[in-house]
């Protein structure tokens, strides 16, 4: 079953030609799969023991002269990957 989405959830994303940090996630992965398939160290936000968010951010590549960040929200449900959702945040201009 969790293969089933995975696979539907990968035929219904538009192709993207640029990298994605969430290219190497999948429904069902414990945390240290998470933080080992990332490269970046997880941050807890909230939630009890076996129900946790937590948060990655990485700098996301963007050429240009703005720093940006890309940052990534996981639900966790009894130790398990259930969801996640990125953003993009800009990083203050050093002075």
């Amino acid at each position: 079953m969790k293969s089933l989405v995975a696979l539907s959830c990968t035929l219904l994303m538009p192709p993207s030609g640029l990298p994605s940090n969430v290219t190497p996630l999948a429904f069902g992965m414990s945390v240290p799969q998470v933080a080992a398939a990332l490269g970046q160290p997880l941050t807890h936000v909230s939630g009890q023991p076996g129900h946790e968010v937590y948060f990655a951010v990485a700098p996301a590549g963007v050429p240009g002269f703005a720093a940006v960040d890309q940052g990534i929200h996981l639900q966790f449900r009894k130790g398990c990957l259930t969801g996640w959702k990125t953003h993009w945040r800009m990083r203050p201009a050093p002075l």
